[in-house]
């Protein structure tokens, strides 16, 4: 269904190249961001109190094509197992539609490479943007040991969103290294969460609807999506091509990331001046950063449901914010007890729902 090698090969192809540097200043900020991720780590773990099987081991840090890389390979392992079961259900009935025997065949041959160039296209795009990440889903350890995630830097991003913002070159990368080395904490220290969020997306790519009208009614969708993002209006792909069960498996999947994003806003900003001295006009320059772009730019945004994971950061460190102001961090971080202590759409909205249902009213003094 999605020939990966074309996905590389567009993705690498396409993407920009970064920012011009030397070969030593290069080797330098590679250096730099690896001590920095060992240094964040420190501090995420003594300001959140997360410290349940965190990887001592630093941030991988790769440039624009390592990164389209890597994430094909995730992507191979979470969607391969579950496109052999979307072909079982699909049995041979679209393609008899199409031909069937060996035309349906080509058909799903070339079908495979379309699709491999869109995820490479995708990929090329989002390349350019993306400070770092956790990545969640990796490919088979060849010395037998049971993979695990591991902290990815984009090196060319952060150097050309620092040159961008005209800020200090170390508070900045220990900055970005706070908020990803704080997503490392989170699925390392909370041994449910990884599971939790594999099963939510299998379960919504499961729940795809495959009948051929169903599709086409799709596809129609899609073409109002473009058109209304274009508009600069609020459509964007991942709503045009849910069915009704998927948006309830993406309102939670949306809850638990939202929390994750948030979480990690808040701790990059909290851990304090004395560590990012310029903290607060980073912040400022990079919040300006995220709202802007050309028109072509906003529109792949709305799209792609970049916006709405903006929305996520903002809405996810307030809920952070208001629990922590609240009731202290040790009780906040009973969020990471199980998935019934997440929170719900609801409850990020009105953070007094999550403290009142998992924490509990305090109780009145007594009276003498």
């Amino acid at each position: 269904m999605i020939d990966w090698n074309v996905a590389v090969q567009t993705g690498t192809r396409l993407v920009r190249s970064g920012p011009q540097v030397s070969p030593a200043e290069a080797h330098q900020v590679v250096a730099e961001l690896r001590d920095l991720s060992r240094i964040a780590q420190g501090h995420v773990r003594e300001f959140t109190g997360m410290d349940g099987g965190l990887d001592p081991s630093p941030a991988k840090v790769v440039d624009r094509p390592g990164w389209i890389k890597a994430n094909v390979d995730g992507f191979r392992v979470v969607l391969e197992p579950l496109m052999e079961q979307l072909q079982e259900r699909r049995g041979g009935g679209m393609l008899d539609g199409l031909g069937g025997g060996a035309g349906g065949a080509v058909i799903q041959a070339v079908g495979s490479r379309v699709t491999g160039a869109q995820v490479g296209a995708i990929l090329a795009y989002m390349a350019s943007r993306v400070l770092g990440q956790y990545e969640l889903f990796l490919p088979p350890d060849p010395a037998g040991r049971a993979p695990t995630g591991r902290l990815t830097l984009v090196a060319p991003n952060i150097v050309s969103a620092e040159q961008e913002l005209d800020v200090n070159t170390h508070d900045f990368r220990l900055w970005v290294c706070l908020h990803e080395e704080t997503h490392r904490a989170q699925f390392a220290s909370v041994s449910w969460l990884r599971a939790y969020v594999q099963d939510q997306m299998t379960a919504f790519l499961l729940a795809a609807d495959l009948d051929p009208g169903a599709l086409l009614n799709r596809l129609r969708d899609v073409g109002e999506a473009v058109a209304d993002a274009v508009r600069g209006g609020e459509g964007n792909l991942i709503d045009a091509i849910q069915t009704p069960e998927q948006r309830e498996i993406l309102d939670r999947l949306t809850a638990v990331m939202t929390l994750a994003e948030g979480h990690g806003d808040y701790v990059m900003d909290a851990v304090g001046p004395e560590v990012v001295p310029s903290v607060a006009e980073i912040r400022a320059k990079f919040q300006h950063r995220r709202e802007g772009g050309s028109g072509v730019d906003r529109v792949m945004r709305r799209l792609l449901g970049l916006d709405l994971k903006m929305k996520q950061y903002a809405e996810g460190s307030r809920f952070v914010r208001a629990v922590i102001e609240q009731v202290g961090m040790e009780q906040f971080n009973r969020v990471w007890t199980s998935p019934n202590t997440l929170p719900t759409h609801a409850e990020i909205s009105d953070p007094a729902l999550w403290v009142n249902r998992v924490v509990g009213k305090p109780e009145l003094p007594s009276a003498e």
